[in-house]
Order: C-alpha cells, then structure tokens, then sequence
C-alpha cells in the first residue's frame, strides 16, 4: 500500500497555469520582490483605531523593558506587584528587580529538569516524554503559577538592589551554554542508573532493561526505580551540576544579595530608606499579598478534550521542584473577559497570556485582525477557529502582558483593550499597546484574577480534580 503521492507533472502543469494566468498573481509578486508581506497587506483604515482613550483605565507607571529577553511573564508580574508598592509609599516611578526573580527562576528550572530526568532515568533514550525534556531543557519563559512559586520561595526585591547585567538581558548565547551543561549531566546521570540498576540482571525483563529494549512505561508512570544507593548516585551527580550553573547563573546575573537598603523619594521629595531588609520582610511589608491562595490562573481553551469549569493541570512543567503544579481553571471567553473587568473596574491591574505572533502592528502598537489583508493581498483564505488553531499548532500563549484599561461600549462589553507591554517606550503610546476585542476572542489564552471576582460555579469548578495533559500541549507552552 502506498501511504505517500508524488507531484505530477499534470498538477504542476495546472498550479503554473493558475498563477501566471492571474493578474493578482503578478501584481503581488512584482511587489513582494521589494516589499515585505505586512507592509503590502497593511490596511490604512487600521490606523483610525488608534485612539489611546479607554472608559476603564487605571493609571500606570512607565513600561518595562526586557530587551533580548524571554522574561515578559517576569515583567508582567513584577508590574502587578510594583502598583501596589507604589500606592503605599507614593512613589511616582519604581521597578522590582526582574534580574532577581530570573536569577532564581534559572537556578530551580535547572533542579526541576536534572529531577525530571532522575525520574525517567529508566526510559530508552527516544522516549517521546524524555525527548522532549531534554530537547526544550531549559528557558527564559513562564507561566503563572511559576512566578507564583518563585515568590513564596524568594520573595521580590527593588531593582536597585540587584539591576540588570548585559547577560540578564541577552541571554540567547548564556541559555545555550545552560543547556549543554544540563544535557550532558542527563548523560551522566542515565548512565550511572543503568550502570548500577542492571548488573547482575538474571530474569529476562531485567536482561531487557538491561540492554535497553524494555517498552516505555506510560508516559505519566511512576518515577523510575531504584536503589537508595543509586539515588543517592544521581542525586550526587545532580548536586555537582547545580553547583555549577550556580557559578554560571552569578557570572552572569550577579548573585542575589541576602539584605538591602530601600530607599526612595515620594511624590512630594519627601526621602525614606528602610535598611537592612531581606527579600521576605520587603515583601510583606510593602506587598502584603497571598499570591499562592488569592489568585487563580483562569484560561479559555475552547478544545473538545478541555471542557469548561474543569481544572487543568500539565505535567512536567514548573520551576520549583515541590512548589504547586501548573493548575488553570477553563471558562469560556465571556466568562474570563468579565473577570478581568471585575477587577480593572476595582482599580488593579490584571496578568494576561496571548499569542502576539498574530496581525500586530508593532509601530503603531495595534493588535487587530484588521490590521492586514492577508486574503485580499493573495487571494484566499486563512481563517482559521481558535479551536482549529489550537488543535494545530497554529497558535498558543507566547507572551504576558498586563491590561490596564478597557472601553466598554453602551451595554457593557469590551471594544477595545489598553495593555502594558515589556518592549520599551518605542512602540504604541510610549509603550502601551491597543488590542480589539475581536482580536482578544482569538488569541488571548490566560489571566490571573482574584479568587474574590470568582462566580459560584467557578469556584466549585476550581475545586474539581484537575485534567492531565502532556507537557507538549498547546497549554503548556510558556510566555516569553
């Protein structure tokens, strides 16, 4: 049975004919030759959108900016949390150090990966589960519930009490390094479990896993077996590794300082400084705010193997080891959109995920589905449904950003929505961005809202035993 077709030379034939035959054809083609694809499919009418004027909008400080970076769910949160700093100490400009959290964010991915690989120490080296762990190691993006581990753990400090290096905002060639060094510690860390879980092997499934040859466990089994020597083995090769990307993490980051000085000028030039603070006593003191129980990462996945109010969670995917899982709670998009309402309404910003590699207008910061005539400039169609895009990996949540503001028309729904990016003040309005609220249908994915804005049926659904996916699932993609 033949499962693949070539090209023949009829189909060839017709496809030459149906392009040089139409006049679209030549006209897009003389223009693509020295123009770029949005350039030519821009529409002009896009730019009467453009009206920085919202009927919610809370007042902001300046954007962030994450440079060569992919910390933007870091920066996202950091800004949510810098609100309330600056509301109880009256400070007009103020950041938190987004270095600090990525510092630490690096360090426990490395410890969640190695531990990952411990775990599946058994499986044959093209193991789909172990593959992809390896492949991905480790990045700069995130979720969530990530940020929310990291802080329970480290708390936050103000940036100038730890800035920016040049490696903390360029880290494409330091990541590569990174995960070298993790790949080949999972090569001496499988190689010490086979090399003292097999010897003396005597029954023939053992003589199998010896040699490799037994079939894959499911890919969400229980960790692999072993003797307490043998983990204390790999553990031991783990611990040396991390000691390591230890060293690498403060050469290029700078090593976290264990106490600071806060100090500032108010509003009014009045000065303060606060000595000797630890990261804890910074955080309770001037945020105050239970991340872990008090805000819930709600998400619209219109898939059929996600029903809505059902609790999500994927597997293999976080940063701290024994923090909390990846847990998400999937409403339908009228339902999200009015949390975020909800709690803009109350004067407090709202973390959000989206897909921004689609119909953006990067100068103008305009996101809209009118932005560009992709059909008009070559002639046919690329919808597609959320649902479809989904299910094909057309798109997914790649980056965080906070919503500042809405404009709500006559009956209270959203036309438009006012978002602080992380890209710098070169972009929108000084760094702000507009999205329409068609565009927010598509492809926003995730928001973290206060559990107090919950409706009932929410929050019994939040309690509901979560759905496990794996950790290639459009929902376990992470922002950056």
């Amino acid at each position: 049975m033949t499962y693949f077709k070539d090209i023949s030379e009829n189909e060839l034939s017709a496809f030459h004919d149906s392009y040089s035959g139409n006049p679209l054809c030549r006209a897009v083609t003389n223009a693509l030759y020295k123009t770029a694809v949005n350039d030519i499919s821009f529409r002009p009418a896009a730019r009467k959108d453009v009206q920085f004027t919202f009927s919610v909008d809370i007042p902001t400080m300046k954007v962030t900016n994450q440079k060569a970076s992919g910390r933007c769910w870091i920066f996202a949160a950091l800004n949510t949390l810098r609100e309330q700093i600056a509301k109880k100490c009256n400070i007009p400009q103020f950041e938190l150090s987004q270095n600090y959290m990525a510092f630490w964010d690096k360090l426990e991915k490395a410890n969640y990966f190695l531990e990952s690989v411990i775990a599946l120490a058994d499986r044959p080296s093209d193991d789909r589960l172990l593959s992809f762990i390896e492949e991905t190691g480790i990045a700069d993006g995130g979720q969530w519930d990530m940020f929310v581990n990291l802080v329970k753990k480290y708390s936050v400090i103000p940036k100038a009490a730890m800035e920016e290096t040049f490696q903390s905002s360029n880290t494409r060639q330091m990541n590569r390094l990174v995960n070298t060094k993790l790949r080949q510690t999972a090569a001496r860390i499988r190689a010490a479990y086979w090399e003292n879980e097999t010897a003396g092997c005597t029954s023939e499934n053992e003589t199998a896993a010896a040699q490799g040859t037994v079939p894959a466990r499911t890919w969400a089994g229980e960790p692999a077996p072993m003797s307490a020597q043998t983990e204390e083995k790999l553990r031991a090769i783990k611990e040396n590794a991390l000691d390591e990307l230890y060293r690498i993490f403060s050469m290029c980051f700078g090593e976290p300082p264990k106490t600071f000085d806060f100090e500032y000028r108010d509003k009014d030039k009045n000065y303060h400084i606060d000595r000797n603070l630890t990261a804890k006593e910074f955080y309770d003191k001037y945020v105050g705010w239970d991340l872990e129980n008090d805000f819930v990462s709600v998400v619209n996945s219109p898939t059929e193997d996600k029903p809505f109010y059902q609790t999500i969670t994927i597997d293999y995917l976080g940063n701290v080891a024994e923090g909390r899982p990846v847990h998400y709670l999937n409403v339908p998009m009228d339902e999200l959109k009015s949390l975020i309402i909800a709690q803009l309404k109350d004067g407090e910003i709202v973390w959000f995920g989206s897909d921004v590699g689609h119909s953006g207008e990067r100068d103008l910061g305009i996101w809209s589905r009118g932005c560009f005539d992709y059909d008009g400039t070559f002639g046919m169609k690329f919808g597609m449904t959320k649902e479809e895009r989904l299910n094909n990996r057309e798109s997914a949540m790649n980056h965080a950003m906070c919503v500042t503001g809405v404009s709500l028309d006559e009956n209270g729904s959203p036309v438009k929505w006012k978002i602080e990016n992380s890209w710098s003040d070169e972009h929108g309005d000084k760094g702000y961005y507009i999205m329409d609220d068609e565009w927010f249908d598509n492809f926003v994915y995730q928001a973290s809202v206060h559990r107090k804005y919950l409706s009932e049926k929410q929050t019994e659904a939040l309690g509901s035993e979560p759905l496990h996916f794996f950790p290639w699932d459009p929902m376990g993609t992470l922002a950056d």
